[in-house]
């Protein structure tokens, strides 16, 4: 029988495979690491890498922790019991380049009892600038991953991504999506939980090659004043949508989760600009048009 202990080692397994891999990547910086305990039970790993020749920025954080939910939040899962269990890895990187896109990845599982349990998670690309090649081969990643698990998964994950990062008081998307789910259990997928689970493991360990082939088309590109500075508007818009729509972060702060580790997804640096126009025919006028839903890039 699948347990929330083995879930939960595997999950760190998979947080040490992919801070290895992004130090290989990076060639310089190196992850710093707290350990810490939330108080009414459990706690985490959270890991930190700055300043780095390729990433500025990045957190790749693991969590187990237990106790009692919030009322908010058992209205909001409509339960009655209160004795939780989350588990999970979660990864914003934000890079120097403004060619080289932010990624965010999580993984997660939930547990109130052996009736109610289910996983959650997703992996995400937010260009500065959106790069149709790039966009191609990201989304073919995930519905690869997706495909090999259930036929339906990557055209129903990437519809929910789609809706799910979108900004709606700008009316546009935070990138170009990637999939999505939340609250798969076996009645809901047809699979059992230790198929969601295996299929869970399985997109968490799609994150690092896929990023590592984005980052190295890209990183030696050159660029200009105008388009680093553009990248820390679209940073901007990253902020608005964490601390505005991210249920992650709604959850961690409703049930008294770590600050630092919670935050950790905003970026070193970003900037807002009065009623900023992109010019007609840019690049950057490009990208915007591009921040739509239902864009097909597996064609």
């Amino acid at each position: 029988m699948l347990t929330k202990e083995h879930i939960a080692e595997t999950y760190k397994t998979i947080q040490d495979e992919i801070c290895k891999g992004l130090e290989e990547l990076d060639g310089g910086a190196k992850f710093e690491e707290e350990l810490w305990e939330r108080e009414g039970g459990g706690g985490g790993r959270t890991r930190i890498i700055q300043q780095g020749n390729v990433l500025e920025k990045g957190g790749v954080n693991f969590s187990a922790v237990h106790g009692k939910l919030p009322e908010v939040i058992k209205k909001s899962f409509g339960v009655d019991e209160d004795d939780f269990f989350a588990t999970g890895v979660s990864i914003v990187i934000h890079p120097n380049n403004p060619w080289v896109p932010i990624i965010h990845m999580n993984i997660r599982y939930f547990e109130l009892n052996e009736k109610i349990r289910w996983f959650g998670g997703g992996i995400d690309l937010t260009p500065h600038y959106v790069e149709e090649g790039d966009a191609k081969f990201f989304h073919q990643m995930m519905k690869n991953v997706c495909d090999k698990h259930h036929p339906s998964f990557y055209s129903d994950f990437k519809t929910w991504a789609d809706n799910y990062f979108y900004i709606k008081h700008r009316e546009e998307t935070r990138g170009i999506g990637g999939v999505f789910y939340d609250k798969l259990t076996p009645e809901k997928t047809g699979l059992s939980n230790e198929q969601i689970f295996d299929f869970s493991c399985d997109l968490g360990r799609t994150f690092l090659p896929t990023y590592k082939e984005l980052v190295d088309r890209n990183r030696n590109r050159t660029f200009t004043e105008k388009e680093k500075q553009w990248q820390l508007l679209r940073r901007g818009r990253y902020v608005e949508f964490n601390l505005v729509y991210d249920a992650g972060t709604r959850f961690g702060l409703e049930t008294n989760g770590r600050i630092e580790s919670i935050l950790m997804s905003l970026p070193s640096t970003a900037n807002w600009a009065y009623d900023f126009k992109a010019a007609a025919g840019s690049k950057e006028a490009e990208t915007l048009g591009l921040l739509k839903k239902d864009i097909n890039w597996t064609l």
